[in-house]
């Protein structure tokens, strides 16, 4: 059975538009596991310390066989071999990967939450996925548009599809 899944991703570090890109080449080549749609990419400053550079972010549709804690070793791994390193809470990263909706399900463990946690609260991980499926809702009937539209402003500015390849 295939379930569609959201992953967000970000990065402040290192050509962020191009590890975005080269995140979803990386993405697409998943086991079990087929791209099917790709946002535009929006630049925004960063939550939390914002002595570091603003955040390119986007998001992908997935369709997936892979459980959602397989799906996670996989980001993990794609994300470390972008030398991803976890230092600082909300700071700079080269590559950050979010399981942020997979199918109807909900996790809430240890290792994993889903939807994600702070989803309501970012307009750079709302607005790619109403680009995406407009008619999104969340496990709870929460309309994805609705909390676009309630969203705390982050001064997404949308990049032009150049940008995305630089």
């Amino acid at each position: 059975m295939t379930t569609v899944v959201y992953v967000g991703l970000g990065s402040n570090l290192e050509n962020p538009a191009a590890q975005l890109a080269r995140a979803v080449m990386e993405l697409s080549r998943l086991p079990q596991t087929r791209l099917q749609a790709q946002s535009p990419f929006y630049a925004s400053r960063p939550v939390g310390p914002q002595d570091q550079p603003d955040f390119v972010n986007g998001a992908v549709e997935l369709a997936t066989s892979l459980t959602p804690h397989q799906l996670l070793d996989h980001l993990q791994a794609i994300e470390q071999a972008h030398g991803r390193e976890r230092l600082q809470h909300w700071g700079p990263r080269t590559l950050d990967l979010d399981v942020l909706l997979f199918g109807t399900e909900t996790v809430s463990d240890e290792r994993l939450t889903v939807p994600h946690a702070e989803l309501a609260n970012r307009d750079f991980a709302l607005q790619p996925l109403l680009d995406l499926n407009p008619e999104l809702t969340l496990p709870d009937g929460r309309r994805v548009d609705e909390l676009r539209a309630q969203c705390p402003d982050n001064q997404l500015r949308k990049l032009p599809p150049m940008a995305e390849s630089d």
